[in-house]
């Protein structure tokens, strides 16, 4: 499918299993910072969508405004952070390099990388809008948790 030129209606219309719309305050911003620290792909990118990439996976960015008929609005905290509790986690992305990407884009490193017991070396970086991303991959032979 081609991102750049897909319909609305056929965009829609193709999305199976689990989806993943986040509501945010910038779109083009949070899509510059995942691009640049995570490696996403950014499509159909506007004041007020995108379409990001990430793997085989696809989700997606709405604007605040985009949401005016949809019962969320109503729920969103006026103040930050917005995403407490939930948590992105990117099993494909090495969270030492994430992590060097996310202190020059200006982000919030919750937690840096670690060898964690459950096999994983991770980070948590918070965006913007208080989204906790967690860059991961597996410990090597070497690695020790």
């Amino acid at each position: 499918m081609d991102y750049e030129t897909v319909s609305p209606n056929e965009f829609g219309a193709s999305l199976r299993g689990i989806g993943l719309n986040i509501l945010v305050r910038d779109v083009e911003a949070t899509a510059a910072a995942l691009a640049t620290v995570f490696g996403m792909g950014v499509h159909r990118l506007s004041a007020d969508f995108a379409i990001i990439t990430y793997g085989g996976q696809v989700f997606q960015l709405h604007a605040d405004g985009t949401y005016a008929e949809n019962p969320l609005l109503t729920i969103l905290p006026e103040n930050p952070p917005r995403g407490g509790g939930v948590e992105i986690r990117l099993y494909d992305s090495d969270p030492d390099q994430a992590v060097q990407r996310a202190e020059v884009a200006g982000l919030t490193i919750l937690q840096p990388p670690r060898d964690k017991p459950h096999g994983l070396r991770e980070a948590y970086i918070l965006d913007h809008d208080g989204y906790a991303w967690v860059p991961s991959r597996p410990l090597r032979g070497t690695d020790t948790a």
